[in-house]
């Protein structure tokens, strides 16, 4: 059952190996972990974690606010903050931090999920 405040997190650290891959992929990033695979967590937790299958992204907004790490743990983390039932729409607050607490994204995403009615 879905309600306001539930929540789902994952922690994950990227190494020199991942950004070396990432640079395959992509060319040229500096030596911090690119914004596109801290969004990808939000990706994770969202198609797997909460609401989990079937949900499709809308919107997501996300604004960075410094430069994640290398071999640091980052806990990428969302919230459901309203619901709409009759719209099969879930609002959610995401953020990504550092162990000290030091935020390193925060924003809010919007989704579609499956069988959202049953949920409620």
């Amino acid at each position: 059952m879905l309600t306001v405040g539930q929540s789902a997190q994952i922690t994950r650290s990227y190494t020199a190996q991942d950004l070396d891959a990432y640079k395959e992929l992509c060319g040229s990033v500096g030596n911090t972990v690119p914004e596109p695979l801290i969004a990808a967590l939000f990706s994770y937790l969202l198609g797997v974690k909460l609401p989990g299958s079937g949900t499709n992204y809308l919107k997501q907004d996300l604004a960075f606010r410094t430069a994640a790490p290398l071999d640091t743990d980052l806990t990428a983390q969302v919230e459901i903050t309203r619901l709409r039932a009759d719209k099969h729409l879930v609002y959610l607050w995401a953020s990504c931090t550092a162990p000290d607490g030091t935020v390193i994204c925060e924003g809010r995403s919007l989704v579609k999920a499956k069988d959202v009615l049953g949920a409620f």
